[in-house]
């Protein structure tokens, strides 16, 4: 069995948790980075903040994962609580470039909370399950007081088998290589936005929620060898992402900003609300880094999966400025993406 090294740490100075640590971005790395990580993992496995950890054994590499789910409200438009449990895990695997294997599913529910609800979840699960071909294998449930715990929280795990054409790693990524997303962006934030009522704003619109392996797989069969990196952009979405990208691999991602597709309720919502669709989470797309001359096979075999069929050629790599995320808008004029320190959108997945 073989373990990576984990990076070297930075402590954590804040002298309380607020919600901004649950979201995902700057916060979220000062928790893990400067007080997890020291604690925990001291001889961990590579990036504590990547989408799952490896082990080898023998021949085989297995990739794990877990994630806690505490969207609020727990059903809205294109899905649920239950489909993202599911959803959420099984697309850390894949993007690590693992076959989805199995789950561990471990519940806490509220007391007081309908059986119909409970029930509708657990059938939502499985339904998810059926559709990513993976079995849910076992877990644990409790109860707390009412009250403490908005109905119902789930946490998964998954293991997964690593696919022997996968090289995935920042440190892999090179200038001239371009940056490709599935399919629109911003659907699942926008939608639990508007499920929790808190605007009155109405939009066609539902959540994103999939599995991404198919994805992943296309990748792999058409480009494995050209495969850079790959990353789900869930809380933060693309921008944390390619933020987290260009600073691990110390080069800086372009994006055409026209290219980067959007719905048009997205771009309104996140106009109103003074939000930028580059932050809002996805539960349903896939980030991929390919190399320039492999750029467009990659595309094509994005597009043949159902699905797929918006993926686009959002942007490139270039070697300056380092450790930057940059959008150049159709007019001509760049700004920089920073990584947020918190989520304008919590508890949404």
């Amino acid at each position: 069995m073989t373990l990576l090294a984990a990076a070297p740490t930075t402590r954590f100075a804040d002298r309380q948790i607020d919600m901004a640590h649950g979201a995902g971005g700057k916060a979220s790395r000062r928790l893990v980075e400067g007080l997890i990580v020291p604690a925990l993992m001291a001889a961990s496995v590579g990036d504590p903040l990547s989408d799952a950890a490896y082990v080898t054994l023998g021949d085989t590499r297995l990739a794990f994962t877990t994630d806690s789910f505490v969207v609020r409200p727990l059903r809205f438009a294109g899905g649920s609580i239950g489909d993202l449990a599911v959803n959420g895990t099984v697309n850390d695997l894949a993007a690590g470039g693992a076959v989805p294997i199995a789950l561990l599913c471990s519940v806490i529910v509220e007391a007081g909370t309908p059986t119909d609800i409970l029930n509708a979840e657990m059938e939502a699960m499985g339904a998810a399950a059926d559709r990513a071909r993976v079995r849910i294998v076992g877990g644990d449930t409790k109860v707390v007081e009412h009250g403490k715990a908005d109905g119902l929280y789930i946490t998964t795990s998954g293991i997964g088998r690593v696919d022997p054409r996968a090289a995935l790693s920042p440190a892999s990524v090179r200038p001239g290589d371009r940056i490709i997303v599935t399919g629109p962006i911003g659907d699942h934030g926008i939608t639990v936005l508007l499920a929790r009522g808190d605007i009155d704003l109405a939009a066609d619109l539902r959540s994103d929620t999939r599995s991404v392996y198919p994805f992943a797989a296309a990748l792999l069969d058409e480009v494995a060898a050209d495969l850079r990196w790959m990353r789900d952009p869930t809380r933060g979405g693309l921008a944390t992402s390619l933020n987290e990208l260009a600073r691990d691999c110390g080069l800086s991602m372009v994006l055409d900003e026209e290219r980067v597709p959007v719905r048009d309720e997205v771009r309104g919502a996140c106009e109103l609300l003074g939000l930028d669709p580059l932050h809002i989470a996805n539960e349903g797309q896939l980030i991929a880094v390919v190399a320039g001359g492999s750029a467009d096979r990659a595309l094509e075999s994005l597009r043949r999966v159902p699905g797929g069929e918006s993926a686009a050629i959002v942007g490139r790599v270039e070697a300056a400025p380092a450790r930057t995320v940059l959008a150049v808008a159709a007019y001509g004029g760049t700004r920089v993406v920073d990584m947020l320190v918190g989520d304008p959108l919590p508890r949404i997945c």
